[in-house]
């Protein structure tokens, strides 16, 4: 299939799996700082931009993270490091679903890895996506029994809440608009962390 078309088929996939949202400059200077433009990341890495395109469109590597305002298949810069990783990409989905002992949740975390939108994490593995499930998990389970005069309830909080915003970036408006609603980072770190805030501790003598 010529380039042209290949492109056009992936920005249609993808506009199926994520609908059709504007990006503004503040979103296309996010996705410019964070994340590559396809065809350059191949360029250094000696891929072949069709082939990877013709790979995601087969349902054997993700689609873009993001489509910038101008049409860049935006991806992550470690975007060849599962299939790398698994030993090629004929056996990344065996490689990458066997992290799951249920095969069936295996099955459904590799079609979000493959629809691009794992754009919750900084780096997209089985382990951080694992990590973030539980820590989202516990935040949901202690908030369900707030306790926020016990400091031992809102240290452990305060630490769940702090590692997973070291494996999430701040996300885009874009992302509100196609995930519909608030972020997990909205939801379990910002709006936690003014909810019950750390408590300061009381100068010595005071």
């Amino acid at each position: 299939m010529p380039t042209t078309d290949l492109r056009a088929a992936v920005t249609a996939r993808y506009t199926e799996v994520n609908g059709e949202h504007p990006m503004t400059a503040a979103d296309d200077a996010y996705v410019s700082a964070q994340f590559t433009v396809l065809e350059e990341l191949c360029a250094t890495r000696g891929r072949d931009a069709a082939e990877v395109r013709e790979l995601m469109l087969a349902g054997r590597l993700p689609l873009p993270a993001y489509l910038r305002s101008d049409g860049a298949e935006m991806v992550p810069v470690d975007y060849f490091a599962l299939a790398d990783r698994a030993g090629g990409v004929d056996a990344l989905r065996a490689w990458f679903t066997a992290h799951w002992a249920d095969p069936a949740r295996g099955a459904e975390e590799w079609e979000a890895y493959l629809s691009g939108r794992y754009v919750c994490l900084v780096s997209v593995t089985p382990t951080t996506i694992q990590r973030k499930d539980q820590l989202v998990a516990a935040i949901e389970t202690t908030l369900a029994t707030p306790a926020p005069q016990s400091p031992e309830w809102l240290r452990d909080l305060h630490a769940l809440v702090d590692e997973l915003h070291v494996l999430e970036p701040s996300f885009t408006q874009y992302d509100r608009l196609r995930f519909g609603g608030p972020t997990s980072r909205d939801r379990c770190i910002t709006a936690v962390r003014e909810r019950y805030p750390r408590r300061s501790s009381s100068p010595s003598g005071v």
